[in-house]
């Protein structure tokens, strides 16, 4: 089956067909539709998704479309990288899931499909681009409303090289120049200049993100601290009890004590990521950097800023001290930057957008970067990138959680021997 333009259908849009018709396509394990029997047929041993259409030409098709095949769907936290169609049909079959469950879901398929021999794996939609997916799929936002995707007519190249790609895998012959009049070398360069040209002329156009910046970034971070009270009541008093310590009201976050106060010292500052794809949040963080024990963060504490205290030895020895950990800076005074110690990061950048310093080499000059995966698991090219300034820590993910506490010693090791270089001593 085939468009109008001769084209192979586009995935998406036969997916968001199928949505609105409430009859989802099969997953099958070949391109023979009548292997498509089994709908709870897992992903990771399909190969193909089986798409039944309706035209009033040929009347009912079945139409067979590789799993690994590209979309137009362009995930920018997976670093601008589009979307094969297992990843697009996994999120939206998790659509009514949970954080914690889509994530959990999505190592279990990679997990499976690495046990079958495939190389494929499914893709982690950020909350962000799972909300919009799903809304495009489900027909709440317009064809060209998404952000993420891109237009059929910016897909047609993509959707041609898969034309010729599986014309030449069916044997048939070289695939020939679209463009019979520029065959001729001379022909060519005459077409390109005057497309350079065009292009030099055209109007540059940008999307609604950059429209609503503008020139001059604006810091809406009061605007921020007035309504996460008034909609989430962060500074709401629980009974009984004394209001939750935020950032600005918590006596532990004050500026470093000067020489005439004794007895009071500043406490080192350690951020955590705020990604939900990160394995160490605000619900897990303090078990795993105290008792040396990684839970899933599913469950525990909604703090936005806990205490743990260390015991060492090398940097005070008369009593432990105590780090403040946070996930969000947006309230900080300059002075509190001054006793950043280390940031937790699962390798995205748009983690530093509050930050101080939100350029990473900058960051990791400043404060030890730790990125925390699963042992096994391929590390960011991002977090590659970024060199010595941040260590790499890797878990089991077995059951038997003893190992966790070398980890966990490996990752004060690495704080210690920074507070060292930035001159703390108590």
């Amino acid at each position: 089956m085939t468009t109008t333009d001769g084209l192979p259908p586009d995935p998406l849009t036969l997916l968001r067909g199928c949505v609105a018709a409430n009859s989802l396509p099969i997953p099958s394990p070949s391109d023979d539709p009548s292997t498509a029997t089994d709908t709870t047929l897992s992903l990771a041993l399909a190969t193909h998704l089986i798409f039944n259409t309706e035209s009033i030409q040929d009347g009912a098709q079945h139409l067979a479309i590789p799993l690994p095949q590209i979309t137009r769907f362009v995930s920018v936290a997976a670093g601008n990288r589009a979307l094969d169609l297992r990843s697009v049909f996994f999120c939206w079959q998790n659509k009514d899931q949970s954080a914690g469950t889509y994530i959990a879901a999505t190592q279990a398929l990679n997990e499976e499909l690495r046990s079958n021999g495939k190389q494929e794996t499914v893709t982690n939609l950020v909350f962000a681009e799972k909300l919009d997916l799903n809304q495009w799929l489900a027909g709440e936002v317009g064809e060209e409303e998404s952000e993420f995707i891109r237009s059929l007519d910016a897909n047609k190249a993509t959707r041609a090289e898969a034309k010729d790609a599986a014309a030449t895998a069916a044997g048939g012959e070289d695939v020939e120049m679209r463009d019979a009049d520029l065959t001729d070398g001379a022909a060519a360069k005459r077409e390109q200049q005057r497309l350079r040209e065009i292009f030099a002329a055209e109007r540059k156009m940008g999307d609604r993100n950059l429209m609503l910046r503008g020139v001059k970034i604006q810091d809406f971070s009061d605007v921020r601290k007035k309504y996460s009270v008034l909609f989430f009541g962060k500074s709401r008093v629980p009974p009984g009890g004394q209001p939750a310590p935020t950032l600005t009201n918590n006596p532990a976050l004050r500026p470093p004590v000067k020489a005439a106060q004794p007895g009071r010292r500043p406490e080192p500052i350690i951020l955590l990521s705020p990604s939900a794809s990160s394995l160490l949040r605000m619900p897990n963080i303090k078990s795993f950097l105290e008792e040396g024990v990684y839970t899933p963060p599913e469950s525990g504490t909604t703090s936005n800023i806990l205490h743990l205290t260390r015991t060492i030895p090398h940097l005070a020895a008369s009593k432990p001290i105590r780090f403040i950990l946070v996930d969000d800076p947006s309230t900080f005074r300059p002075d509190y930057w001054e006793r950043l110690v280390a940031v937790f990061t699962t390798g995205q950048t748009w983690q530093f957008k509050n930050y101080k310093w939100q350029q990473p080499a900058d960051l990791f000059s400043h404060a030890l970067g730790i990125y925390v995966g699963w042992k096994g698991e391929i590390v960011p090219d991002s977090v590659k990138g970024w060199g010595r300034g941040v260590m790499v820590a890797q878990i089991d993910k077995g059951k038997d959680r003893w190992r966790d506490r070398e980890v966990v010693e490996e990752v004060w090791r690495n704080i210690e021997g920074r507070m060292k270089e930035m001159g703390w001593a108590f």
